[in-house]
């Protein structure tokens, strides 16, 4: 059946590229190869990128589905040397508070291989902050509040292809989650219907540059067939 519009939606004749199964088994083997390299860096350089590289990675995590196509997240590029340093010096008063006293001493514990602590100097070194915002709602010119759907999950979806397109521009990036997160919103000043999801910190990897030895789940670990 033919459509070209559904309630004046157009529709476009959509064609991929089939593989033969010989070269389908090589790409998805490479693929694998090459983003099972890809590592959390807490190590940056202050070496400075260009900012189209910034807005192309972003453009490539925006390709992401969503729930009706609402596209229901807004990222924010945060580059200004004095609002990083907000950001770390909020950020770190509430991972100080969770090591402390929110967190349980088994979280502690599983976290005592990783090395990490509530000193976080990256947000501040890495070149570029990008703060994931999901956008619950839309707020229209009646301010009518238009409901987004499926967002904590299109959110997550756009976020791991923009740490696959930050893996493959040659960067590296940390998934900061400083809990809770709401001086985020009020730093950058944005509007009522966004609430931080992610904090991403990007740049190069510092020259000594170190992280753990860790080792992935294999195939019979994370898949089983029915």
């Amino acid at each position: 059946m033919q459509r070209k519009y559904i309630n004046e939606l157009p529709f476009i004749s959509y064609s991929k590229t089939v593989y033969d199964i010989s070269e389908m088994t090589t790409r998805c083997q490479l693929f694998f190869d090459w983003l099972n390299k890809r590592r959390t860096v807490r190590d940056f350089s202050d070496k400075p990128i260009p900012e189209h590289i910034i807005e192309t990675v972003i453009l490539s995590a925006s390709t992401a589905p969503s729930g009706a196509h609402k596209q229901p997240w807004t990222f924010c590029v945060v580059k200004s040397p004095l609002i990083k340093k907000q950001i770390r010096i909020a950020a770190e008063k509430e991972e100080k508070e969770s090591y402390e006293n929110r967190m349980t001493d088994e979280w502690l514990k599983d976290l005592q291989p990783i090395g990490t602590d509530w000193n976080k100097p990256f947000l501040e070194t890495a070149p570029y902050l990008i703060v994931v915002f999901k956008r619950s709602y839309e707020l229209e010119n009646n301010n009518y509040k238009h409901q987004n759907y499926y967002v904590t999950e299109s959110c997550g979806i756009a976020c791991g292809f923009l740490l696959a397109a930050i893996h493959d521009a040659g960067l590296v990036a940390l998934t900061h989650t400083p809990s809770p997160m709401g001086f985020l919103a009020k730093i950058l000043n944005r509007p009522e219907n966004e609430k931080p999801f992610l904090l991403i910190p990007i740049g190069y990897p510092a020259e000594e540059c170190w992280v753990p030895d860790l080792k992935r789940k294999n195939i019979s670990e994370v898949c089983v067939w029915i």
